[in-house]
């Protein structure tokens, strides 16, 4: 929900002071900005819980450690990279792949109660999920938009 929330205040904040200094709302600047916000701020729970994300991991999965500090370190660098327009496009879809890819650890750690901010097992469960699909679904749509399409 705290990643939801900060994509959309600081777009709509980018709006504001945009369209207040320069008459224009730059969406498309604004966009992308509050993406590479998000994901910069997502990046920081993957060091920070780092034990609650490889909990999220199947225990088939080898080197979950590893897995977790590649991923975070990516998504500071690929949101970093959608504020550029020569790397946007391949930064988006990078960012699509990857949430395709985390999904599966999402529904694994909702069917097992993870909480990884806890690193716990006591977490929200499977209606969790009813959040997180949309929640992952509308990120795909905002980065073909704004990353991909207006690009």
């Amino acid at each position: 929900m705290k990643p939801l929330f900060l994509l959309l205040f600081s777009f709509l904040l980018g709006i504001l002071i945009a369209y207040v200094l320069k008459g224009d709302p730059h969406l498309s600047f604004n966009g992308n900005l509050s993406m590479a916000l998000m994901f910069c701020f997502t990046a920081i729970g993957h060091f920070k819980f780092r034990k609650g994300m490889t909990m999220m991991l199947p225990p088939a999965l080898p080197a979950k450690g590893a897995a977790v500090f590649i991923s975070g370190v990516a998504e500071i660098l690929l949101g970093i990279a959608l504020l550029f327009p020569v790397t946007r496009y391949i930064a988006a879809i990078l960012l699509i792949i990857m949430l395709v890819l985390m999904l599966p650890a999402n529904i694994y750690a909702a069917l097992h109660h993870v909480d990884y901010e806890k690193g716990t097992y006591d977490g929200k469960g499977p209606s969790y999920l009813w959040f997180r699909i949309p929640m992952q679904l509308f990120l795909v749509a905002w980065l073909v938009y704004f990353s991909i399409l207006r690009s």
